[in-house]
């Protein structure tokens, strides 16, 4: 080849990299406004120019066009034509932009509608909303962007009518985790917690979102099991273009990091990584049976001295908190087809050190004309802990002119290790004073497979959507030990007054399979548009759950020696032999009651239609049948009784769930919406089982128990909402739910005040109002329009009935009131807040590249655990969150950005105390979590 030939390929080369490189893209999803779905087919065009395209089979479209400002034209035939201004493309950019079309008013002529880029994102934000068949909120992905929020849990801060707790967890109208659905593109998935309904949200990078829909009120295909609301997080499929960053952070808590006082405990090489390398496996088999003195067997010794010796809590210097993460998404061409990909992978590592942690038991005098509470336990001391949480999520999508096809997976890892050193008094059930170390560590990890189809018909009015979806969970608590000394006159001993020594292992595995497929037929019905949804959901869990518990005797050695020394327990020397038959052993035996082997199945079919009366109402009514199934097998004692069950059927429910939702236009952006709908709350697998799980932490016991019913709640919604540009809303509701047998946690009897059980109670009221409102300040000064203020405020009242007869609820308060003291027959009902109050004042300039905002939250006193008998009630009290975050762009570009974080400005406690007729209020738990700061970076290649 000549010289003169290979310049000529060359040249051509560069020539065609410097065209792409002048050139753009945009791209964005068309939305149809009178099915409030999106629009396939719809045709996007450049004003003045012969190129354009349409839209594919989900709204979708993108268009290359050259380095300049345009006027994009959006048509559909039937609908408002739309013309967007001041569309600037620049050099190897993707400029995003979504649209919605109304459909035309009947009128011949053509109605073009005119506007600007800016206000066109605003109004795809409030069309969602406004059009939704049911009562919901969200953030599209554009806003989370620009709220420069590094995960779901920053990000939700600004929608109304949701709470975030202890970072993580959402709640929904101030009602508590057991009324809170969260889903994930539309299927269930458990937790780090498996006995959560919410999946804590701070696992999720905001840059893979592609928005994140609360629902307020139910339709039919929904899941049933919920009340304040459902929260699903959607995932990116295809990334409008290739993006690549980088994130990384650093928090400082002045009270817990670099404190000398730091309790750890030795751990293994990888917890770091959030798992544990097998130092804390249980080291001989869970069916051995462990021999006694008595019978001089050898393998006594052997068996004990398998036990890491290593019990005392250690004292050190705390490190900081920081994160990292990387996300990565692009898509490709393959003749006229797409392939999508993203991948994140996140890494976060928290410390907290609680000096001062406070809990205790309190209890009723039995003089009914003495007031104060007395103590039956209560402890002080310190805590420590680390948590560690990595997540990795792929994302693998491919799409043909009338499918779409998608491959996710995610694997979330969890270790905790906590470690504390107490002081205990205990005065009613013993009068003996200790100091107790207590290690644990809990090791959690989901793993989820989603795999799912999306076909359409050729004019797009028939949609079939499917997806299967299974999940592993698993949380073990490796190696938890507990040593407890009495303290007399400044020596230490152990007996069996305070407990001996103790190592537990509990092991839980849950298999959670789902599957559904939902079907959409758009239709005209008396010339008016409707849409038909139907559709079917199965549901599979089993749980496995085993408890190992352990606790070291002693033989013909004196514990004062000890000299309080937990390490010193199992040293070599200390060890019982065959030959000086003294010394420290272990022992224990399986348990049938620490056991259970749990079925959970739901098969769901629903159908539900969308019509208009009038162009002004419309209404949604559907049902859905539910057929709830729950298998147990175990093994345990229950009032006095031993109870065994062998995969035996606790429930076989088939529960009708109607909803319907009417919706009233009164002008163009207000609506008047009246809904009804009923739902459930299921009791969990911990919850309905025989189980006892002891929190050696707080010495508290749960007990299952194995006679719970499901609720059931009738759920009334009335609410005015209006609508105005950029983002403003107002709107006011009421509310009523009428629950029938709520589920409650309640503690256990007067003998046990430390134990506690879920029951139900006959029926429940909640009764409420609520305000939302997003206003920004332009009315005041034009220069203010990036300043403005969202408020959400609830008054709720509750009313339960206690169940009454011999040795229930009503007759144990009346059997301990206290003189003067007035019983009703009704109280508050447990986890609803009184009030709530959410409220931000945020700053968005996009042309400086800031976004900044004060974030203020509160909840009413809140029934924490229902009191019984001599036990009086908890209350958790309100907790002023005050928060401040400041995101800042750098560079021309705006491809790297600056966070500052400013959590629990106020410096506020959180506290649960007992409260009782005439006493003075006692702790049941308290913690300080201080003034923390963070400081993080991102960088979007």
């Amino acid at each position: 080849m000549s010289n003169k030939h290979l310049f000529s390929i060359l040249f051509c080369l560069l020539s065609t990299l410097y065209v792409f490189s002048q050139s753009g893209k945009i791209s964005g999803t068309v939305y149809d406004g009178e099915y409030n779905d999106v629009l396939p087919f719809a045709t996007i065009s450049v004003k003045g120019a012969s190129n354009g395209t349409t839209s594919d089979f989900e709204g979708d479209y993108s268009l290359d066009l050259e380095e300049g400002v345009y006027t994009i034209v959006f048509s559909f035939v039937g609908y408002e034509t739309k013309e967007i201004q001041e569309v600037s493309i620049s050099n190897g950019n993707v400029f995003e932009m979504d649209v919605t079309l109304n459909a035309s008013t009947g009128i011949l002529d053509e109605v073009v509608i005119s506007t600007t880029v800016r206000r066109n994102t605003e109004e795809s934000v409030l069309n969602l909303q406004k059009n939704s068949a049911t009562l919901m909120d969200g953030l599209s992905s554009q806003s989370i962007s620009r709220s420069g929020a590094s995960s779901i849990a920053s990000a939700v801060k600004s929608v109304p009518g949701v709470s975030v707790q202890e970072g993580k967890y959402l709640y929904v109208r101030g009602l508590g985790d057991r009324y809170t659905k969260s889903i994930l593109n539309g299927m269930d998935i458990p937790g780090l917690d498996p006995d959560k309904n919410t999946i804590q949200m701070d696992i999720f990078p905001t840059n893979i979102l592609e928005n994140i829909i609360i629902y307020k009120s139910a339709s039919a295909e929904l899941p049933a099991d919920f009340t304040g609301g459902v929260v699903d997080i959607v995932t990116k499929d295809f990334p409008s273009k290739k993006q690549m960053s980088v994130s990384f952070s650093a928090g400082y808590n002045p009270d817990m990091h670099f404190n000398n006082n730091y309790l750890s405990q030795e751990g293994g090489n990888t917890d770091f990584l959030g798992f544990d390398d097998g130092t804390r496996e249980l080291p001989i088999s869970s069916q051995i049976n462990i021999p006694n003195p008595a019978e001089s067997n050898s393998n006594l010794e052997t068996i004990t001295r398998l036990f890491d010796p290593n019990m005392a809590a250690q004292r050190e210097s705390s490190l900081m908190d920081f994160s990292f993460g990387f996300n990565y998404g692009n898509q490709f061409e393959f003749n006229k087809n797409k392939l999508g990909f993203i991948a994140s992978i996140d890494y976060k590592n928290a410390t907290t050190f609680y000096e001062g942690f406070e809990n205790g038991v309190y209890q009723k005098p039995e003089e009914r004309d003495s007031y104060e509470l007395r103590f039956d336990r209560r402890q002080f001391g310190d805590v420590g802990q680390n948590n560690v949480l990595a997540s990795i999520m792929t994302g693998l999508s491919f799409k043909t002119a009338k499918s779409k096809y998608t491959l996710n997976l995610l694997h979330i890892q969890n270790g905790e290790s906590r470690a504390a050193l107490f002081n205990q008094n205990t005065e009613i059930s013993n009068d003996i004073n200790t100091v107790k170390d207590n290690l644990e560590y809990t090791q959690r990890s989901v793993t989820n497979l989603l795999f799912g189809g999306k076909h359409t018909s050729g004019d797009g009015s028939f949609i079939t959507d499917w997806k299967i979806s299974p999940t592993l969970s698993k949380s073990e608590d490796k190696d938890v030990r507990l040593t407890t000394f009495i303290e007399r006159e400044g020596e230490f001993t152990i007996s069996a007054d305070a407990g001996f020594p103790n190592r537990i292992w509990r092991s839980l595995e849950e298999v959670n399979a789902v599957s559904k497929i939902d079907f959409q037929k758009k239709y005209t019905l008396f010339n008016n548009s409707s849409t038909l949804k139907f559709g079917a959901l199965y549901s599979y869990k089993q749980r496995d759950y085993t408890i190992n518990s352990y606790d070291i005797g002693f033989r013909g050695v004196n514990p004062i020696d000890l000299n309080g020394d937990p390490d010193a327990i199992l040293t070599p020397d200390n060890i019982w032999t065959v030959e000086s038959n003294s010394g420290y052993y272990l022992r224990g035996s399986f348990q049938p009651a620490n056991t259970f082997d749990a079925i959970q199945s739901t098969a769901a079919v629903y159908l539900s239609n969308e019509f208009r009366f009038s162009e002004n109402f419309r209404t949604i009514i559907g049902v859905r049948a539910e057929q709830f199934t729950s298998l147990f097998t175990g093994e345990g004692r229950q009032d006095g009784q031993t109870l065994q069950f062998d995969n035996d059927e606790l429930l076989n429910e088939l529960d009708f769930i109607p909803s319907a939702n009417l919706i009233y236009e009164v002008m163009p952006n207000s609506n008047i919406r009246l809904s009804y709908s009923k739902t459930t709350a299921r009791p969990s697998f911990k919850e309905k089982s025989l189980v006892q799980i002891v929190d050696l932490l707080t010495g508290i016991t749960f007990l299952g128990n194995i006679d719970l019913k499901p609720s059931y709640i009738d759920n009334f919604d009335l609410r005015y909402e209006a609508f105005n540009d950029n983002a403003q809303m107002f709107a006011i509701s009421g509310f009523y739910k009428h629950f029938k047998n709520p589920i409650e946690i309640v503690a256990f009897s007067n003998i046990a005040p430390n134990n506690f059980t879920p029951r139900n109670a006959p029926s429940a009221d909640v009764i409420g109002v609520e305000f939302e409102a997003r206003k920004n300040f332009q009315f005041i000064a034009e220069n203010l329009k990036n300043l403005s203020i969202n408020l959400n405020v609830s008054l709720i009242d509750s009313k339960i009935e206690m169940n009454k007869g011999e040795g229930e609820e009503y007759e144990s308060r009346l059997n301990f009131a206290r003189e003067g003291e007035k019983i009703d027959d009704t109280r508050a009902l447990q986890g609803q807040s009184p009030f709530l109050i959410n409220t931000s004042l945020l700053y968005n300039n996009e042309d400086l590249g800031i976004e900044t905002g004060l974030f203020y939250n509160v909840q009413g006193k809140t029934l924490d655990v229902v009191g019984f008998g001599k036990n009086p009630d908890v209350f958790i009290q309100p907790f002023n969150s005050l928060n401040f975050n400041f995101s800042k762009t750098i560079g021309p570009e705006k491809k790297a950005s600056m966070t500052l974080k400013v959590d629990n400005i106020l410096n506020d406690t959180r506290e649960s105390l007992y409260e009782s007729f005439n006493a003075s209020d006692k702790p049941f738990e308290y913690r300080a979590p201080g003034t923390s700061f963070s400081l993080g970076y991102s960088l979007t290649f």
